[in-house]
């Protein structure tokens, strides 16, 4: 069966937690103020698609394709971003939140937040190589295992990151935030 491709289309203040979004492949569409929270938002395809000021809490996104995609100012508390199809994973977070949300196992270049709060947010086992963490509160987020090379935390606060279980080839950092790196030891620097 064909699924129906869907292009150019803008939905505005739609609720589709309790009749989801017809599945179909969207693209270059923009979801502006759409609730899809403890929704099904699985099985879907999106390229290069905008969703700003959406709430997909706790949202269903198994099997779904986020290809180029920006999400802006969205509520995306608790979803498992490992669920989806990460063969062409690749979105943009501005001003997100994304607590308790969780990158597992995810490989993914190049992957930017941006002013997102991601506190206790968990990128276990993922390959975050040359992610960018501007200016975004990473409080008790969960780095183990995890390959952070070519990463940029240099405007991030809050992190924990131990050098011992993580990959931090070239990664960046400021002066001010080295902290993060050594909170495992419990020193005071003053």
């Amino acid at each position: 069966m064909q699924r129906p491709f869907v292009c150019d289309t803008t939905y505005s203040h739609e609720d589709f937690t309790q009749n989801a979004l017809p599945k179909a492949d969207y693209e270059e569409c923009i979801f502006d103020h759409c609730l899809f929270h403890g929704g099904f938002l699985d099985n879907q395809n999106f390229m290069d698609c905008r969703f700003i000021e959406c709430d997909f809490t706790n949202t269903n996104v198994k099997h779904t394709n986020f290809t180029h995609c920006s999400f802006e100012d969205c509520k995306m508390v608790g979803v498992s971003f490992e669920d989806c199809n990460p063969t062409l994973f690749s979105p943009d977070f501005k001003a997100c939140n994304l607590t308790m949300a969780s990158f597992y196992g995810l490989t993914t270049k190049n992957l930017i937040f941006n002013g997102c709060t991601l506190v206790e947010t968990d990128f276990t086992e993922a390959d975050l190589t040359g992610v960018l963490f501007e200016n975004s509160n990473l409080e008790r987020a969960v780095f183990q295992q995890t390959i952070l090379d070519k990463g940029d935390f240099r405007t991030a606060e809050n992190f924990a990151i131990n050098p011992e279980q993580n990959k931090l080839v070239k990664t960046h950092f400021s002066r001010k935030n080295l902290l993060g790196l050594l909170k495992k030891y419990d020193i005071v620097v003053t």
